[in-house]
């Protein structure tokens, strides 16, 4: 796995849980364990272990494996794993770029951009989507033509709360219903995870970037996505839109032709096939 940091310093590591998947999804019997893991009475199951007392008994294991820095973190005890999972940071441990003019990243992780040709077609990790298929609408698939996707991925160590990434006036959110691969890079060379996986999206309808779509994709075991606002609201930049749980998850924004200029490191470390650690809050874009 490579990625670059902000100042442009390059990081590759493969970890355990990398390994793991990357045998889960290349050897036979790895994939057919995965038919088994991503149907409902299994994510049913994880969802209620992970929500019982019992399983905060992980938490303790999980910090040192993954060398999270607690201090970030609101102090207090944790009543199941997953209560750990979605944790709030302190505030102020985010900056929030609220100048007009910046689209900013909705969370921590991993992200990279790629353009949507004007057939509303988009390459993943070598795997072609269409907005269709993305969406589940040919309509509103066409208004994004020519425009950009930028994919931020979370891993299990992120913060796993989300921000809007724009202010303006969203519709009703859009869920569709999937299973739930990991959304490790590994998985997508080898299925297409966005458009089987669980996801929601709203459109926002802002007065400097024009229509944006940002969307939740769930992932690998449970990947419960928890918005807030379902229905048509106004929101605004920075604020917290939801959460999710256990699992590592992924959030897509969709801007339209000609309205954005996506930062650019992070549009050179796509092209190196490198992803960007970003920060909740942080410049991935600017109006063109």
């Amino acid at each position: 796995m490579r990625y670059k940091d902000r100042e442009g310093n390059l990081i590759e590591r493969e970890t355990g849980q990398d390994k793991f998947l990357k045998g889960l999804y290349t050897k036979p019997i790895g994939r057919l364990f995965v038919r088994i893991l991503i149907t409902k009475p299994v994510t049913s199951v994880c969802g209620f272990f992970l929500n019982r007392r019992i399983s905060s008994l992980f938490i303790g294991r999980f910090v040192k494996n993954n060398n999270i820095d607690m201090s970030q973190y609101e102090e207090r005890k944790y009543k199941s794993y997953n209560d750990f999972f979605t944790r709030r940071i302190k505030e102020g441990k985010r900056q929030i770029n609220f100048s007009e003019d910046v689209l900013i990243s909705p969370s921590d992780g991993n992200a990279t951009v790629v353009p949507i040709s004007e057939k509303t077609v988009l390459s993943i990790k070598n795997t072609e989507y269409t907005l269709g298929e993305l969406l589940r609408n040919e309509e509103l698939a066409q208004d994004f033509r020519g425009g950009m996707c930028f994919i931020i991925r979370l891993a299990v160590d992120n913060y796993h709360r989300y921000c809007y990434v724009c202010s303006g006036n969203k519709n009703a959110n859009t869920h569709i219903k999937g299973v739930l691969h990991t959304v490790n890079p590994v998985a997508a060379e080898h299925a297409p995870i966005y458009k089987e996986n669980s996801r929601e999206y709203t459109v926002i309808q802002s007065e400097k970037f024009g229509k944006v779509i940002q969307m939740e994709v769930g992932a690998l075991v449970v990947g419960k996505i928890s918005n807030y606002h379902t229905g048509e609201c106004s929101v605004q930049k920075g604020c917290e839109k939801g959460m999710f749980e256990f699992g590592g998850s992924t959030i897509i924004v969709l801007t339209q032709k000609d309205k954005i200029i996506a930062s650019p490191d992070i549009v050179a470390n796509s092209g190196e096939d490198c992803e960007t650690i970003v920060k909740m809050g942080e410049e991935i874009g600017t109006i063109k």
